[in-house]
């Protein structure tokens, strides 16, 4: 009977599932994970689900799943690839697979498998924002070793109101809760905020989407906004969610 050895992190395979709708900002995405993970760009394979909303089995057969943001997208919302994501999301934690939600794809996972999602303009966050680990959190195996707050990026109009079965909060900011969460006893989390960006990357990302999140506030331009600052710690669970779970 032969046993299968685990993988090093620089061999091991991703799926970025993405919701863009442009090619440009695709590829910023999929760069910046690239970056932040500390992986080769050979390790990551993305998939627009807008131009390609029937995921091949084999592309399952990653290591790792991620599904990341949204910009002009709500899962408040149906689209075409809506049904198939949340088949394709409930298999993944059903089979106990590597998965982690960014943004958009924290509030997916959320959603698909019985929370809920909303609209919440009154609690939108665009910036740098401290986030709260719950006790939970602070012993939970990915986010140990983290300061008990700690600053993360952050660009959403809609929020987690309600946490599907089985899952536990691990993280809130001073307006909304379930900044974090962890699906129990799976390698499945969401992260509200934007762990593969910094702020020179926020600042990129925010210039293509400046109406759906800035609309009544001037640009994130320069080095001295004091809406943005470093995040070091966010920035640093990829590659740990890639070792610890790949």
């Amino acid at each position: 009977m032969s046993c299968k050895m685990p993988k090093s992190i620089d061999t091991i395979s991703i799926l970025l599932l993405q919701i863009r709708e442009r090619h440009d900002v695709q590829e910023h995405e999929r760069w910046c994970v690239i970056e932040q993970g500390g992986i080769e760009s050979a390790q990551v394979r993305s998939l627009n689900v807008i131009n390609d909303p029937v995921i091949p089995d084999g592309e399952l057969d990653s290591d790792v799943v991620i599904i990341g943001g949204a910009g002009v997208h709500s899962v408040t919302k149906t689209y075409e690839f809506t049904e198939r994501l949340g088949h394709v999301v409930r298999r993944l934690v059903d089979e106990g697979r590597p998965l982690l939600g960014l943004c958009w794809g924290h509030q997916f996972i959320a959603q698909a498998l019985g929370g809920e999602v909303i609209t919440d303009r009154s609690r939108s966050e665009v910036g740098t924002f401290d986030v709260t680990l719950t006790d939970v959190g602070r012993s939970d195996q990915l986010l140990s070793g983290l300061p008990p707050v700690f600053p993360a990026h952050m660009g959403h109009n809609d929020r987690v109101s309600a946490l599907p079965p089985d899952a536990i909060e691990l993280a809130h900011s001073e307006l909304c809760g379930n900044q974090v969460f962890r699906i129990a006893e799976k390698p499945v989390y969401g992260a509200q905020f934007h762990v593969e960006l910094t702020p020179q990357r926020l600042r990129e990302r925010l210039a293509v989407y400046q109406a759906q999140y800035l609309a009544d506030q001037p640009p994130l331009t320069g080095d001295h906004d004091d809406r943005l600052r470093e995040t070091p710690e966010a920035n640093g669970l990829i590659r740990r969610f890639l070792e610890l779970y790949a």
